[in-house]
């Protein structure tokens, strides 16, 4: 895991002071560095970032190999297309949900204020950025999901679902971006995932692209920094994004599912 330390809050203005970066089925935190390099407006410019890596394990979707092929995990997922009712094991999920938890309550000890925390994830990493928000026990900056799911039935009645865990007031305002051409990850999912983020009273912006399938495009980043800067942060007037070299060469890191 590479995480940058904390500075001190002391004197610093309200800003994105604490980015999770959560990536996808298969990948490495590693090979999503440079997708901080992206972020360069005014509200990033003193972000630390950090970018885990999932537990090694056997994914039971991945038929290659009995069991489920080794690889780096978030949770288990059982099937493809990738949805909510994928997902069977909710402590799995709750485990992963405690990775990042500590490291949030580590930046928040630290001396970063909640409101200055963000959650993003992409894929796998964007159903657990949405889980991991909505347990939280306080209300944090933001989160941002890209091409995600919620990985727990939400229509469960049963007392103890994931769902049901959820507090009843939650603030965290959410972005959600979604591909309509997605074939991994059908919109739907998208679509389902902002109904029940809405139903429990959260700010949730659903951005869908028609044509973009399950990537990760360097517009949806652009759109997810002026999100954060002018509708989280409210600093309006920054003028249009001048992109450095290093982020019109975007590294592209996906690599969310393996066969």
């Amino acid at each position: 895991m590479e995480e940058r330390m904390p500075a001190t809050a002391a004197g610093r203005a309200r800003g994105c002071g604490f980015v999770v970066w959560l990536h996808g089925l298969g990948d490495c935190g590693r090979a999503n560095e440079c997708i901080a390099d992206h972020f360069s407006a005014a509200a990033f410019r003193d972000t630390r970032w950090a970018f885990p890596t999932a537990p090694t394990a056997a994914v039971t979707c991945n038929l290659s190999f009995a069991g489920g092929m080794l690889m780096p995990s978030w949770f288990d997922i059982h099937d493809a297309p990738i949805g909510s009712k994928s997902v069977r094991d909710e402590e799995d999920v709750l485990r992963a949900v405690q990775i990042v938890h500590t490291m949030i309550d580590r930046e928040i000890a630290a001396g970063t204020n909640p409101d200055d925390v963000f959650v993003f994830g992409l894929s796998q990493g964007g159903a657990l950025s949405i889980a991991s928000v909505l347990l939280y026990p306080k209300t944090l900056g933001g989160c941002a999901v890209f091409s995600g799911f919620l990985p727990f039935n939400s229509s469960s009645s049963s007392s103890s679902s994931f769902a049901a865990r959820v507090t009843d007031e939650k603030k965290t305002p959410v972005l959600w971006i979604h591909g309509g051409a997605d074939s991994l990850i059908p919109i739907q999912e998208g679509r389902d995932g902002v109904k029940f983020l809405r139903g429990l009273g959260m700010s949730c912006e659903f951005k869908v692209y028609d044509s973009l399938g399950h990537t990760l495009a360097p517009y949806e980043l652009d759109y997810c920094e002026r999100w954060v800067s002018e509708e989280v942060l409210n600093e309006h007037g920054q003028g249009p994004k001048k992109l450095s070299g290093r982020s019109k060469r975007f590294c592209g890191a996906f690599n969310c599912f393996s066969k």
